[in-house]
């Protein structure tokens, strides 16, 4: 369960917890179609800018391993959450994506090296708030999904320090973390007009 992982890398890395509110706004039966629709969609994703990587970096040895690794991990948890959905009756239909992602990579560097670290710890910090959040939910939830997202932290953990030790392989990244880091805590602790896994402070009651 979440006391079996040690979370404090991971809360070291954000700047700022998840804020109450959003935990509580997840919690309620009534979003938990959103959150699952939307967790599906996250590992997707996951799995997908870990095979962009692989693809623009084919002479990057240890990200190859590290990234291949990674997506086959963020699609058997897709197939994972699909599964508890059509137990549940959810059905996986299209909604919009959050800010969160979109807002961290608009401060991403156009030269290559630059995108390449950037992007890394843009990785590393979404990693990082999805393993935060499994453990801020699982107390809330129901056993089956206490269950399952507690299952997630050691992945997701081990996956932002993958992506953290990739970027400082490359560059030192002190000055681009704290850039980035800024800019996660603002998405998370602002205002959101719109309910997703890692939307900032709910403005709907």
């Amino acid at each position: 369960m979440a006391d079996a992982v040690d979370l404090q890398p991971v809360k070291t890395l954000l700047a700022c917890p998840t804020p109450e509110s959003w935990v509580a706004m997840a919690a309620r039966p009534e979003h938990l179609a959103v959150l699952l629709i939307d967790h599906a969609n996250c590992e997707k994703k996951a799995a997908a800018t870990a095979m962009s990587l692989m693809h623009r970096y084919v002479e990057q040895h240890t990200l190859l391993q590290k990234m291949s690794r990674l997506a086959r991990e963020e699609l058997r948890h897709f197939e994972q959450v699909t599964k508890i959905m059509k137990k549940r009756g959810v059905d996986y239909v299209p909604i919009s994506a959050s800010r969160y992602a979109a807002g961290l990579h608009e401060r991403v560097r156009k030269k290559d090296l630059g995108r390449l670290v950037d992007t890394l710890i843009i990785g590393a910090l979404i990693e990082a708030r999805s393993c935060e959040r499994f453990a801020a939910l699982a107390p809330h939830l129901d056993e089956q999904l206490a269950k399952f997202y507690s299952s997630l932290l050691k992945s997701e953990a081990r996956h932002f320090e993958d992506y953290l030790r990739l970027a400082e392989s490359i560059a030192d990244v002190a000055e681009r973390l704290a850039v980035l880091r800024a800019r996660e805590a603002e998405l998370v602790t602002t205002p959101d007009a719109e309910f997703r896994f890692h939307s900032g402070v709910p403005v709907a009651v």
